[in-house]
């Protein structure tokens, strides 16, 4: 490797065992990047892998890999020094329980984003769920981070302060973007951001995406320059994103308060494919995003790192 992949390897070696920070990749972001950007088609799993190394991330966010292809990622994943993570869509404990048996088999997954697809659960029943999945957790030796996220046990946030509550050793993969457009907050209320801020407490990673309100992945005009310390300032054309880079560096400072020797926090930029994405129709009816996802979450990958640097 050369360039910025090699540094970020000779950085992660020197510093292993400083709590840090970890800027991953989705691999669901990915999708479809080949064919935006007009070069002929899909990127292959290899070239996606090693576009991701060479745009200087420390790892990927993805699911778990099929048992033919386990080999081709334990191999990919050493070559260009990558961290593994992985997504589950659980509706009971038992389901989470035979995904942390298949996780423990293929090996070096970090942790495990949780979407627990119970929406309609709530009260001691949900709390129950919540309590069994952190306890299986604990017993595979495999973290699991609860997403905020719609159309799961966590789419209330009334609901989800409850459970942060109730529940001590609750941890949490903080996506506000999730609640800001269920939530409609075109502007956040002192009341909103009171509760928000209490989700904070328990942040163990963060996924990047910015909503307005209205729409849950928008587009993030941004001036980027250098001031006189030769350190990366950003100004934010619109108040949202400046709202969403406070609550990453705020859960960035609750986490690192708490850290122990070794920890890693993982920042996932993970803006999504259509119909995340917004698009719009040419003449000829072909769907085009209005954003580059790539360049956005590189974006995203630099203000992250630029964030941690005032923890």
């Amino acid at each position: 490797m050369e360039g910025r992949a090699a540094l970020n390897m000779m950085h992660r070696i020197s510093t292993k065992r400083e709590p840090r920070l970890e800027v991953l990749m989705s691999w669901w972001g990915m999708n479809g990047l080949g064919v935006q950007s007009g070069s002929g088609g899909e990127w292959s799993l290899e070239k996606k892998i090693r576009f991701i190394a060479e745009a200087g991330y420390d790892g990927i966010n993805g699911m778990l890999p099929e048992s033919r292809e386990a080999e081709q990622w334990h191999r990919l994943l050493d070559q260009y020094n990558l961290s593994y993570s992985v997504n589950a869509y659980p509706k009971t404990a038992e389901e989470l329980d035979v995904f942390l048996h298949k996780a423990k088999l293929f090996g070096r997954v970090d942790f495990i984003n949780v979407q627990v697809l119970r929406p309609f659960l709530a009260g001691e029943q949900a709390v129950q769920l919540l309590a069994d999945i952190g306890e299986l957790s604990r017993s595979a030796g495999i973290p699991a981070y609860i997403e905020t996220h719609r159309g799961t046990i966590t789419q209330d946030l009334l609901r989800t302060v409850e459970y942060v509550q109730r529940l001590p050793g609750l941890e949490l993969t903080i996506d506000f973007s999730h609640y800001v457009v269920a939530g409609e907050m075109r502007t956040v209320s002192d009341e909103a951001e009171e509760m928000l801020q209490k989700l904070l407490h328990r942040t163990k990673s963060i996924h990047a995406r910015v909503s307005n309100g209205e729409q849950v992945q928008v587009d993030v005009p941004i001036s980027e320059r250098v001031n006189e310390e030769g350190a990366a300032e950003y100004g934010f054309e619109h108040q949202m994103v400046k709202r969403f880079q406070n609550w990453w560096l705020g859960g960035m400072r609750s986490w690192r308060q708490a850290a122990q020797e070794g920890e890693v926090l993982p920042f996932v930029c993970e803006l999504g494919p259509p119909p995340y994405a917004i698009t719009v129709q040419d003449l000829n009816g072909v769907q085009h995003e209005v954003s580059d996802r790539w360049e956005q979450a590189l974006l995203f990958a630099r203000i992250a790192r630029s964030l941690w640097e005032q923890v």
